[in-house]
């Protein structure tokens, strides 16, 4: 079997970019990956394009062979766009040789592990009263989630203007007020987007007694390792983060290091299943728990399942996955990431006349001291 053609497809799905990418083979079999570096889909389609050129011909069970090629074979290796391409195409290739042997994917890396996986549930941002926000919560742990993630509130602020202090003050009062009207029995997480200083992160968990919430994902932005440990010093919550980590090695400092306890693992985003399952087993044996990250198309979802299914590596209680609709997904063997999805739609969707790819900004002001002479600095963020 040798690989013939592969195919991107930039759509433009409900509220966000999707990039799906089509793997074909001269025995006619094909597999479906997708990328995660959601607002960079046409650079990621450049690297499918740089890619191509030298995967034609190629055997696709050499799926680590072709791995280290992608990652190693030119000057300049890795990073987000690199490995976003990377990851769709490993994907994919599992995809082909799951169906080439008839067997799910999760067969591929050491069979399942577990048969359940529980998923949790997000509600939206957080209303300025908090009231409608509890009902979502109650709502969602009527149906059986036992974790509950929120978002800040004040988090589309007319304008598109970000107030990191504003947020907080309304947030760390809702946190406080939803523990003790959901119980301490629920998980309670929340997800600020890297959307916080140290200083402001610092201070928004200070503003909560102990306990309040289970975990804090993403406060600050990760390029800092350093940055995370001085945080880490300030605060005993819990930290859950990595979903923007592009490869293992960017997962080093804070597994080696002790900074975080949940692993946000990407698989659209680290490399595929190859690097995945390598994160998986690296956070085994630091006890460093897996909350896989999944907030894409109907090819991502799957994924981390199958990851999930065959690591060692812990998932607590409704800490799996995020875009599930029910609070746990069973693993019965006759499931497993096999897909088929429908070219002509594919096609449709991408065929259309007005444009699909679509840029999103998040904007932070800068607040100076003085009212008068306030400055606000914009910065973007692909997510």
């Amino acid at each position: 079997m040798k690989i013939t053609d592969i195919k991107p497809f930039p759509v433009w799905v409900g509220h966000r970019n999707q990039l799906i990418v089509k793997v074909e083979t001269d025995e006619g079999i094909f597999g479906w990956g997708e990328s995660g570096l959601s607002g960079r889909e046409k650079a990621v389609v450049g690297a499918l394009e740089h890619f191509r050129e030298f995967l034609i011909g190629k055997d696709p069970f050499r799926i680590g062979a072709i791995w280290q090629e992608l990652y190693r074979s030119q000057y300049f290796e890795g990073g987000r766009v690199l490995t976003a391409a990377q990851s769709a195409l490993d994907i994919a290739l599992h995809d082909i040789k799951g169906k080439a042997l008839g067997v799910p994917v999760y067969e591929l890396l050491g069979g399942r592990h577990r048969d359940v996986i529980p998923t949790f549930a997000s509600t939206g941002a957080i209303t300025d009263d908090g009231n409608e926000t509890i009902e979502q919560a109650k709502a969602l742990i009527a149906r059986g989630f036992k974790t509950i993630r929120f978002f800040p509130g004040r988090w589309d602020n007319p304008g598109g203007i970000f107030e990191p202090r504003e947020s907080i003050g309304v947030t760390a009062p809702f946190l406080i007020r939803a523990r003790k009207e959901l119980g301490e029995e629920v998980v309670l997480g929340i997800d600020y987007h890297h959307r916080l200083s140290v200083a402001e992160a610092a201070s928004f968990c200070q503003k909560m007694p102990s306990g309040t919430i289970d975990f804090l994902e993403e406060p600050i932005r990760d390029e800092t390792p350093e940055a995370y440990e001085n945080l880490r010093k300030l605060t005993d919550v819990q930290f859950a983060i990595g979903e923007e980590f592009a490869s293992k090695w960017q997962f080093l400092p804070y597994i080696e290091r002790g900074i975080h306890q949940y692993n946000r693992l990407d698989i659209c985003n680290v490399g595929g299943f190859t690097e995945a399952m390598k994160v998986a087993g690296w956070s085994e044996a630091h006890y460093v728990d897996l909350m896989p990250h999944n907030p894409l198309g109907p090819i991502s979802p799957p994924c981390p399942c199958s990851t999930a299914r065959c690591s060692g590596c812990r998932t607590p209680r409704g800490l799996a996955s995020k875009s599930m609709k029910s609070c746990s997904t069973r693993t019965a063997s006759s499931s497993g990431r096999r897909l088929t999805l429908s070219a002509a739609t594919v096609r449709l969707r991408t065929g259309r006349p007005k444009p699909i790819w679509r840029r999103r900004i998040w904007s932070t002001s800068c607040k100076a001291r003085s009212r008068r002479s306030s400055v606000r600095a914009r910065t973007s963020s692909p997510r």
